[in-house]
C-alpha cells in the first residue's frame, strides 16, 4: 500500500479510460453526481457529439513529458485515454475505471464526429480499424494486469444503459463505497445513444 508523508495510506487516483468514444465522460459525470471530485478544467467545451461535456484536463495530452501536476489528481477522477495510460508514473495508487463499447459504435460515433467537423475519415476501414482497436485494447488490458499499482475494473457502456444498477454497485464497491447510486444513475441520458448496433464495414 502507498503511504503519504505522515505514513497514511495515499489516496488514489481515479482513472477513467477508454478509447475515444467509449463513454469515458458518461463516466465522470456519473462519478461527479456520486460525490466523487472531479479534476478538469473546461477547456473543452460540451459540443453536439458531448452535449453534458467532455470533463478533460488539458494537461494529460503531455502525460508523458510532464506528470509533476498528477499528485493534484489524489482522490479525484480524471480522464486519461487509454493510449496514455502506460505513461502514468509508477508511484500510484490508481483506480482505473476502464470503458468498453462495442467497436461497432465506437467507429460509428468517431466517424459521426469527423463528420460534423469537417475532418476526413480514417483511410482505413472500419473492419481493419476494429482489428487494429482490438489488438491495442488487449495490449493495455495485460498491461494493466502487470501492474501492482493499479487496480482496473472494466465497465461496459452498453450493459450501463440498459442494467446500471448492478454495475454502479460495483463502481461504488471498488472506489471503496459512500458514493450516491440513485444520483449516478440518474445522469445516463439514454438520448444519447445514438450508434445501437452499428455494424463494421469495410473499405
Amino acid at each position: 500500500m502507498m503511504t503519504d508523508r505522515d505514513g497514511q495510506a495515499a489516496q488514489p487516483v481515479i482513472v477513467v479510460s477508454g478509447l475515444p468514444r467509449s463513454g469515458t465522460s458518461l463516466m465522470m459525470r456519473m462519478l461527479a453526481a456520486g460525490g466523487v471530485p472531479l479534476l478538469t478544467d473546461g477547456q473543452r467545451t460540451a459540443d453536439e457529439d458531448n452535449p453534458h461535456g467532455y470533463f478533460e484536463y488539458e494537461p494529460v495530452k503531455a502525460l508523458q513529458r510532464d506528470s509533476a501536476w498528477l499528485p493534484q489528481a489524489r482522490g479525484k477522477a480524471i480522464k486519461i485515454i487509454s493510449q496514455l495510460l502506460p505513461t502514468l508514473p509508477p508511484d500510484g495508487p490508481y483506480r482505473v475505471l476502464f470503458m468498453h463499447r462495442e467497436l461497432g459504435e465506437v467507429l460509428a460515433s468517431q466517424r459521426q464526429m469527423l463528420a460534423r467537423r469537417g475532418k476526413p475519415a480514417a483511410a482505413s476501414g472500419d473492419a481493419e480499424l476494429a482489428t487494429l482497436f482490438a489488438a491495442h485494447l488487449q495490449q493495455v488490458q495485460q498491461w494493466l494486469a502487470q501492474q501492482a499499482y493499479i487496480a482496473t475494473l472494466d465497465v461496459s457502456y452498453n450493459e450501463l444503459l440498459h442494467t446500471p444498477q448492478p454495475l454502479i454497485a460495483q463502481i461504488n464497491t471498488f472506489l471503496g463505497g459512500g458514493l450516491d447510486p440513485v444520483q449516478m444513475a440518474q445522469m445516463i441520458d439514454r438520448q444519447l445513444y445514438r450508434q445501437r448496433g452499428a455494424e463494421l464495414r469495410g473499405g
